[in-house]
């Protein structure tokens, strides 16, 4: 073989085999990002199903509320990295009276911080008893979120809101009495 020739049998070699690779990749790429929407649209209906069992909120109930300590819903306080979510359990023997020293509500609260990709799957999740007003959350800000944190606080607060209202979850802003 001539110098000359080298070069040119080498380009002959790798094109195809560099084509062949990005092809290749590309076409993975696609094929995983449509599989992952799709299981994603799947996590979502059967997060609907569920919590289509919950009956539609009460207004005239939930609009009356402006404390977050009297909020009995599920409630959202959106940070930087995460979501802490609030549940109060109901009450298992409400014919003895509301709570009591036996049954505190404070007993009944479990608190639980979850990553915004997991919001349609812990809200599905809650039982039925702990939605009195129906299929309205409580979604708040923290108080104190340092300045440079508020951009990142705000993009989740949409995206939250925005879950939220796909899975036919009103949202309510307890402390503005804003429904969003």
């Amino acid at each position: 073989m001539t110098r000359c020739s080298l070069p040119l049998v080498s380009c002959l070699v790798l094109a195809p085999l560099l084509t062949v690779f990005y092809g290749c990749h590309s076409h993975t790429f696609s094929e995983d990002a449509e599989q992952a929407r799709a299981e994603r649209n799947a996590e979502q209906d059967s997060a609907r199903q569920q919590l289509d069992m919950i009956p539609p909120p009460s207004k005239s109930r939930f609009m009356a509320i402006h404390t977050a300590e009297s909020w009995e819903n599920p409630s959202i306080t959106v940070e930087p990295g995460m979501l802490e979510l609030r549940v109060t359990v109901a009450d298992p023997t409400p014919q003895l009276g509301s709570g009591g020293m036996l049954r505190p509500v404070a007993a009944r609260q479990q608190e639980l911080n979850i990553s915004l990709d997991k919001l349609d799957e812990a809200v599905s999740s809650i039982p039925e008893s702990a939605w009195p007003y129906g299929r309205v959350v409580s979604v708040e800000e923290p108080t104190n979120t340092p300045a440079k944190a508020e951009p990142q606080v705000r993009r989740n607060l949409e995206v939250t809101v925005r879950e939220l209202n796909d899975l036919g979850i009103v949202v309510y802003d307890v402390r503005d009495g804003i429904v969003r």
